[in-house]
């Protein structure tokens, strides 16, 4: 038997049919609807930084999660360290994130073009012109916004820091 805050977080995890009928009743209750992606494979204080602005864009927050299998192909075969599963409960944790919802694609242009929310967020690393769903968002009446990451952290670098440490000498 799941308790409360279980199935609170179970709740958050949705395929996508669930998450567009999420992000249509909060429009439909005047809520602006924020979503950002990305594999979140360990979570850092940059990521909460990050997903912390990006919730406070709007009203309800959004996470496109890559799959594992996304992930491998664009991260490598020793990606992610963290499964799906794990990084999406963990996510869910968060009491700024509304929603979750994984995506098999190498980008969420898919998955942006089936919610098409109020406020797409990329870091800042990206310009507008290069972030994927930003003409399908913005040509549905919706901003598009960058925030700028916490200097020194990513999950690669604390990977790659985990290696040395371990490393025999």
């Amino acid at each position: 038997m799941r308790t409360n805050l279980e199935q609170t977080l179970v709740n958050k995890i949705c395929d996508w049919d669930k998450a567009k009928q999420l992000v249509d009743t909060w429009k439909q209750e005047g809520k602006k609807v924020v979503f950002t992606n990305g594999v979140f494979d360990l979570l850092h204080i940059g990521h909460i930084t990050y997903m912390a602005k990006a919730a406070d864009e709007g009203d309800k927050l959004i996470i496109g999660l890559n799959s594992d299998s996304s992930v491998k192909r664009i991260k490598g075969e020793t990606r992610p360290v963290n499964d799906q599963n794990s990084r999406a409960a963990i996510l869910a944790a968060l009491f700024f994130v509304d929603a979750i919802v994984i995506f098999e694609e190498d980008t969420p242009l898919n998955l942006i073009s089936a919610l098409l929310p109020n406020v797409l967020i990329k870091g800042a690393d990206y310009t507008i012109d290069n972030i994927v769903g930003a003409k399908e968002v913005i040509a549905n009446g919706g901003e598009v916004k960058t925030i700028t990451f916490v200097e020194g952290y990513s999950s690669t670098s604390i990977i790659e820091r985990i290696r040395k440490q371990n490393q025999p000498g």
